[in-house]
C-alpha cells in the first residue's frame, strides 16, 4: 500500500539514497548506489520532495555518457545523481514558496534549462528538491507512476508545438511517433491544438498503436521513406534526429521542429525549457483522459533496476515512457 501523503510531513532528512554515477560511461559501468548522499540546503524559491516515483528519458543517458560534451558543458560537477521527472510529495518549503503547502502531492520536471545548469542531485533518489515554478500540483486522477512520465515529455511537445505556431486545421508528422515525446506530440496535436490530419512514424510492431493513440497515417519506417512520399505537411516535429530529411517532407510554407542537437536550418531546433505553468494549463485535459500518460510495459520498474531500465532506454525501443516506482 502506498504512504498517505501525513506520513511524509513529519521528518526531515539531510541525506538520502540514490542512485549516481562519478565519470561518464555506459548505464552498466558507471551506475552506483550512495547510501547516504547529502541534501542541499533549501533556497528561498524550493521545495524538498520525498521522490514517490521518476521517469527516465534520452536526455539521462546522453548526459551520462557524455554525449553533449562537444556542444554543451552540462556537468561540470561530478558526481552526479540522473533524473530530471519526479512526483511525489512535498516535506520541506523555501521562505518564499507560496504554491505549495508539505503534504502536497506535485510533479514536474526538476532541470529548467534542459541541458545546462543542470542539479546533481537529481530525481532517481529517495529525495530531492526542485524550484516552486517547475512543479505542478499532481492531477488526483492520476497516479504517482502516470504523473511523473508526463512533465518533460510533456512539456517538450508543448514547447514544440508552440514554438512552431502550430493550430487547429493544420498537418502534422511526427517522427518517431511512439517514444515517449512523440506520443505526447500526437495527442497535444489532436486534442489541444486541433489538427486536420496526423501522421508519424514508428517500427511495424506499432502501426496499431499509432491508430489507437489518434494517428490518421502510421508510416512504417523499416519500409517507407517518409520524404518521399507525395503528401506534405504544414509541421514535421521530429523526435529522433532526422531533420534533414523531415525538411523534405515539409510542405510549402510549412515548418520543421527538431529536439535533437545540432540542427539543421531553417529546422526550430530547442531545447526544452521546464515550466510547472505548462503542466497547470495542460490539467484539464490530463482530468479528462483526452491526454494520456503513455507507459511502456516495463514500467514501474522497481528501484533496483535502474541499470537495466536505463539500458534499456537506451535501445530507443521504448513505447512511451519507463517509470521508477517504487523508490525506498
Amino acid at each position: 500500500m502506498m504512504a498517505s501523503s501525513d506520513d511524509y510531513s513529519t521528518s526531515v532528512p539531510s541525506h538520502t539514497k540514490a542512485w549516481f554515477y562519478s565519470e561518464h560511461g555506459m548505464p552498466e559501468n558507471v551506475l552506483k548506489v550512495h547510501p547516504n548522499w547529502p541534501i542541499p540546503e533549501l533556497k528561498e524559491d524550493q521545495v524538498l520532495i520525498k521522490v514517490v516515483a521518476a521517469s527516465l528519458n534520452p536526455v539521462d543517458n546522453k548526459r551520462m555518457t557524455d554525449f553533449y560534451k562537444d556542444i554543451y558543458n552540462p556537468d561540470p560537477h561530478l558526481p552526479i545523481v540522473p533524473g530530471f521527472d519526479v512526483a511525489g510529495i512535498v516535506v520541506k518549503l523555501g521562505g518564499e514558496v507560496t504554491k505549495f503547502k508539505v503534504g502536497d502531492e506535485v510533479y514536474g520536471d526538476i532541470n529548467e534549462e534542459g541541458i545546462e545548469n543542470l542539479k546533481s542531485l537529481g530525481t532517481l533518489s529517495e529525495y530531492t528538491i526542485a524550484e516552486e515554478r517547475l512543479l505542478a500540483h499532481k492531477p488526483p486522477n492520476l497516479t504517482f507512476v502516470e504523473a511523473a512520465s508526463f512533465p518533460a515529455a510533456v512539456e517538450t511537445a508543448y514547447e514544440g508545438l508552440d514554438r512552431a505556431h502550430f493550430s487547429a486545421g493544420k498537418s502534422i508528422l511526427v517522427l518517431g511517433g511512439a517514444g515517449g515525446v512523440g506520443t505526447q506530440v500526437i495527442q497535444l496535436a489532436k486534442h489541444v491544438y486541433g489538427a486536420s490530419r496526423i501522421a508519424a512514424t514508428c517500427s511495424t510492431g506499432k502501426l496499431e498503436f499509432l491508430r489507437k493513440l489518434g494517428v490518421d497515417f502510421p508510416i512504417d519506417y523499416t519500409k517507407q521513406n517518409f520524404e518521399e512520399l507525395s503528401e506534405k505537411f504544414d509541421l514535421v516535429y521530429d523526435t529522433v534526429g532526422e531533420t534533414e530529411r523531415a525538411l523534405k517532407a515539409v510542405k510549402e510554407g510549412g515548418k520543421a521542429v527538431t529536439i535533437v542537437p545540432p540542427g539543421v536550418p531553417p529546422a526550430i531546433f530547442f531545447v526544452l525549457t521546464s515550466k510547472g505553468s505548462i503542466l497547470d494549463e495542460l490539467r484539464p485535459f490530463f482530468e479528462s483522459g483526452k491526454v494520456k500518460p503513455i507507459l511502456d510495459p516495463l514500467t514501474p520498474v522497481p528501484f533496483s533496476q535502474v541499470i537495466q531500465a536505463f539500458s534499456y532506454v537506451q535501445t530507443a525501443k521504448a513505447t512511451g515512457k519507463v517509470v521508477v516506482y517504487p523508490i525506498p
